[in-house]
């Protein structure tokens, strides 16, 4: 096995580490209340507090990384990890466990930005659509396999379980990051930290993403609405102050890139807005056509086949089709899948609920994968730790808000068309796939692939 092969190992390990803590304490929720007496809304930021502590800490990422070395900063994160883990599992009350949980995911937030820094730099441009298809396998297997892991996990023994279920797979992380991981050049110094970037960065995402969280709730869209404007602002005046800096904490005029800005966005309206559509469809087919749970929750299988195909795909025909031939399909083939929940509001069938998680799997998963692979196609070495910085943190904020922007839309009908309000969502959310296919018209076709393969051959 040759370096830059193991190298992309300690990274897909991390990053299937990340994602399973992200996804599998949802099945935890029944047993967490039950211990603490704890509401609801309060369980939700058992997750919301991993999400947060991850998205805070990306930032840093470029900065740790040329200060004390890519190696270095992967293995250190990986026992906070372990740590954060042990204390989760062992947490006395319920603020406690959110508390571990924020330091989980300070831990495993640096996983993602460092791995993924350290192996694209060792894969050429023409090589990465591949590579970007195993990432993406790794992304689909994690939410595929995580609730009915730790479904198994909770019946069987105790919801503080769960949060050490990843331990030794993050041990087995830990191991190959000593023994595999170089110590890598830094080819440029830190240079002095951007400490009132990294404050108003921190406190922007601190509040942007539970105020999304709380758009999302019906009883709590005021203070919403108060936090998400609080952190927009904070983040406008850390933008500004950015782009008047030589060396600022994030390289934000890398988003000038067309390629990283169209594959960003691509995020936001694609697989976003799926996170947003699966959360009320599970809730339409269970409590209107009164699908089951194991029904309802089965429907991701056919999902999960139809995105590895999608997956499959991308990385065969990127080099030769280009990122606008397989991004504009992607994105109609969604819009039909969400158009089909619409149709079993008149005929609630259930191979029209299997046809549409297939389809919203094929074009979901052919959009993100598109995307990870073009994203760094032209982003120059020495800034690869910036961007993948900002990708993640896209990559996170792409969720919230889908979830977001579905959920409140779906509130909103709710008050005033009530019989249509689902249908009305899924409809609107179908017709949606339009703006990322207009985004997509303005994208070269295969010659920019071409002319990266041929450059990089030379």
């Amino acid at each position: 096995m040759n370096y830059r092969t193991r190298v992309a190992v300690v990274y897909l390990l991390g990053f299937f580490v990340d994602l399973i803590n992200m996804f599998i304490a949802n099945v935890a929720y029944p047993g967490i209340a039950r211990h603490f007496q704890a509401p609801v809304s309060a369980l939700a930021w058992v997750s919301t507090g991993y999400i947060l502590g991850l998205t805070l800490v990306i930032p840093l990422s470029r900065w740790l990384t040329a200060r004390f070395g890519a190696r270095r900063i992967f293995i250190v994160s990986v026992v906070i990890f372990m740590l954060a883990s042990l204390g989760a599992c062992a947490a006395g009350s319920l603020m406690s466990l959110i508390v571990w949980r924020i330091v989980q995911g300070l831990g495993g937030g640096l996983l993602i930005p460092v791995g993924q820094t350290l192996t694209y730099a060792l894969f050429r441009s023409h090589e990465r659509a591949r590579l970007s298809a195993m990432i993406m396998l790794v992304g689909l297997l994690a939410p595929a396999l995580s609730p009915a892991f730790g479904g198994m996990i909770v019946d069987s023994f105790s919801w503080r379980w769960v949060f050490v279920a990843s331990l030794p797979l993050a041990m087995l992380t830990w191991v190959l990051a000593l023994f595999w991981l170089r110590d890598e050049e830094v080819k440029e110094p830190a240079g002095r930290f951007e400490l009132s970037g990294f404050l108003l960065a921190g406190a922007a995402l601190a509040l942007i993403l539970p105020g999304l969280t709380l758009l999302g709730e019906t009883g709590d869209v005021a203070m919403g609405v108060f936090l998400l404007l609080c952190g927009l602002i904070l983040m406008t005046i850390f933008v500004r102050k950015s782009l008047q800096q030589s060396r600022p904490l994030l390289e934000l005029t890398l988003i000038k890139d067309p390629l990283l800005r169209t594959a960003m966005l691509i995020y936001q309206c694609i697989p976003g807005i799926f996170t947003g559509i699966s959360l009320i469809a599970m809730l339409y087919l269970q409590q209107e056509l009164h699908f089951s749970a194991a029904q309802a929750g089965g429907l991701m299988v056919p999902w999960s086949l139809a995105s590895f195909v999608a997956i499959s795909v991308t990385g065969k025909m990127f080099n030769r089709a280009g990122p606008r031939a397989l991004f504009i399909p992607g994105c109609l083939i969604q819009g039909m899948g969400i158009g089909f929940l619409a149709v079993l509001s008149v005929t609630p069938q259930p191979w029209l609920a299997v046809t549409a998680f297939s389809l919203m799997g094929f074009g979901s998963s052919l959009c993100s994968s598109t995307a990870q692979s073009c994203a760094f196609l032209q982003v120059r070495q020495n800034a690869l730790a910036d961007a993948s910085a900002l990708w993640n943190i896209n990559r996170q904020l792409s969720f919230c808000l889908g979830v977001t922007v579905v959920s409140v839309m779906l509130n909103v009908l709710q008050v005033y068309l009530p019989q249509h309000a689902y249908r009305l969502s899924f409809i609107i959310a179908a017709a949606s796939v339009l703006l990322p296919v207009m985004l997509c018209l303005k994208l070269p076709g295969r010659e920019i692939v071409q002319a990266f393969n041929l450059k990089e051959k030379r």
